[in-house]
């Protein structure tokens, strides 16, 4: 998809009321969200693009400053030294995380909660369809990786059991 058809919708849902925009053309789509001023754009072939831009392409005083400020907030270990022990429940599709199956009600896991093998423990939602992630083995659930409402990768870790 061209640049220009991208800031021309990033123009767009900056005028209009939408908090949210999603276009697809063929195998390219581009989703737009007011929330961070994200940009993504997502080839069905190809590596997921994504980056933090104002309309004219420059990126945001802010954006920079919270770049820097959270790279800085960082510790020096690895990801691998600071999750609990235990077995890694992964995110099978690249989507939203969805820790209930709506706003408002309990958790489909919360921490300490006995989960058996086959207990929907999530939904993803990828391409406006959720799909509910199961758990594989059973354990108890000692730490909970995503937050509800945030974007999850491919393989990316979601919930830690024991």
């Amino acid at each position: 998809m061209d640049i220009r058809k991208i800031k021309k919708l990033i123009e767009l849902l900056e005028e209009s009321s939408l908090t949210e925009l999603e276009i697809v053309e063929g195998e390219e789509s581009v989703r737009l969200s007011r929330g961070g001023t994200m940009v993504s754009a997502v080839p069905t072939h190809g590596p997921l693009l994504s980056a933090v831009q104002a309309a004219d392409g420059s990126v945001p005083a802010a954006a920079a400053t919270e770049t820097q400020a959270v790279s800085a907030a960082a510790p020096e270990a690895s990801p691998e030294e600071q999750m609990p022990e235990g077995e890694l429940v992964r995110s099978p599709m690249v989507g939203t995380f969805y820790d209930a199956p709506s706003p408002g009600a309990e958790p489909f896991a919360s921490l300490g909660q006995q989960i058996k093998e086959g207990d929907t423990m999530c939904i993803i939602e990828a391409m406006k369809m959720f799909n509910q992630i199961e758990a594989e083995i059973s354990g108890t659930v000692v730490a909970i990786l995503v937050e509800n409402g945030h974007p999850v990768e491919f393989d990316e870790p979601l919930f830690v059991l024991r």
